[in-house]
């Protein structure tokens, strides 16, 4: 959970446009405000160490790119949006952002000349950023990115879509305002936690599903649905509430940690968006941190799921069907793609080879997901320098859509998982979908 592959909903996860579009220029470093060079190095790293947190450098970088120079495509309903570019050269970039104008974006969705942002970027969530972070974030986006002079590309949405008056009124109806204020009879790593996920996390951006206008359908605990799953653009961002068989119902704070800081655990493993949230955000985050964000996803009690009996692994079955094969279409692509990975007993080699039985990805009743990481494979997990040594191969090259389908529904029912089958129209759409993306 490429880049390049989030759309909407992935996008909803980190910072978007700042600026309107400026002629091209090649990549040059640029002067910024007096102010900014003035910057107390200590504010500057603390602002390093937030902008982390945001996972900022994951959208606002294209592949090849100079970091933070913004061109990153990502889908959106309307047509294609590209990143912008949010470092400090006053002509293409933020550089010519007063601290006011900086929050102003990151609170409101306003740019410095006035324009509506799209809500792919997560203002809803940064609303909740303090004055303190915001100031770090603005002295390190000053004074601690290098300035790169690329213009930005406009977006590839047509009229009368590509307005963005309307805009105004989506912020009345959906943004609340205001920092997160500690919730009163919650103690302080609980309160850290919730103005993490909320805040600069913006976690509910892909991981609360969102309602007819693409707004969330919950920014807090308060609302049911905060943190139930989300689709997005090819992929469903998983229910992380206590919900025992999609949720963190059977996680352990340990096993929430370990997710965090390497990607994997005795559960599953990152993939798709998520691999970009690890490699790029949470490993980097101190100790504390994880243990407050884990402490307050921990604390949420289970919503949504589908109502499935709590899951209990039974091989049984699945054993008799690997045995043979032949009887199995399902059984027959497993044995010959997977099953030296994942295992007869399904659960596979964790945390370097991701379990299949009870992995709450697979019980999850939208299979968007499972075949969207079986056709394109996901990016490298590189934890401490290090690439995962076995990636999720791509296998669209290689397996048609029946046979996709046939073996994500032997898997969904393997093992006791007891999640719906998956057809063959599933997986061609997401097959041209996601194909159309790269």
């Amino acid at each position: 959970m490429k880049n390049t592959l989030k759309g909407f909903g992935a996008a909803l996860c980190v910072a978007l446009p700042f600026i309107a579009q400026a002629p091209a220029h090649s990549a040059t470093p640029a002067a910024t405000p007096a102010a900014a060079q003035a910057a107390d190095p200590a504010l500057v790293q603390r602002g390093a160490y937030l902008a982390k947190l945001g996972d900022c450098v994951a959208c606002h970088t294209a592949p090849k790119g100079k970091p933070f120079a913004g061109g990153l495509p990502m889908m959106t309903p309307m047509g294609q949006i590209y990143t912008t570019n949010i470092t400090p050269d006053p002509q293409t970039g933020i550089g010519s952002y007063t601290e006011e104008d900086f929050a102003r974006a990151m609170r409101e969705g306003v740019a410095k000349d006035g324009h509506n942002l799209y809500p792919a970027m997560p203002y809803p969530s940064y609303a909740k950023v303090n004055d303190d972070d915001m100031k770090a974030l603005y002295a390190f986006f000053m004074s601690g990115v290098a300035p790169v002079q690329q213009a930005n590309r406009a977006p590839d949405i047509k009229w009368p879509l590509n307005m963005r008056w309307p805009l105004k009124f989506w912020n009345m109806a959906f943004l609340e305002k205001g920092a997160y204020q500690d919730k009163p009879g919650k103690d302080a790593a609980w309160n850290r936690g919730a103005y993490l996920i909320q805040g600069l996390g913006h976690c509910g951006s892909c991981h609360t599903p969102r309602g007819i206008a693409f707004q969330e359908k919950a920014l807090d605990e308060s609302g049911s649905a905060f943190l139930t799953g989300g689709v997005l653009d090819g992929w469903f961002a998983a229910n992380l509430t206590g919900e025992h068989n999609v949720g963190l119902g059977r996680w352990n704070e340990q096993d929430l940690q370990a997710f965090l800081k390497t990607g994997a655990n005795r559960h599953a493993s990152a993939f798709g968006s998520m691999t970009s949230v690890i490699n790029n955000s949470t490993q980097g985050m101190t100790d504390a941190d994880i243990a407050a964000m884990t402490t307050y996803l921990k604390s949420l009690p289970p919503a949504g799921g589908s109502g499935a009996p709590p899951y209990t692994y039974d091989p049984q079955a699945t054993k008799v069907s690997l045995n043979r094969p032949a009887n199995d279409a399902g059984a027959r692509v497993y044995t010959a793609y997977c099953m030296h990975c994942h295992g007869v007993d399904g659960r596979g080699f964790a945390p370097m080879l991701a379990p299949l039985a009870g992995n709450p990805n697979v019980l999850e009743k939208d299979p968007s997901s499972l075949i969207n990481v079986t056709l394109n494979g996901t990016d490298d997990l590189v934890v401490g320098g290090v690439p995962s040594p076995f990636p999720m191969p791509k296998f669209a090259p290689v397996l048609d859509d029946k046979q996709i389908a046939d073996v994500l529904s032997f898997v969904r029912a393997g093992w006791n998982n007891g999640a719906p089958a998956v057809t063959a129209a599933e997986v061609a759409k997401l097959r041209k979908s996601t194909q159309a993306a790269r």
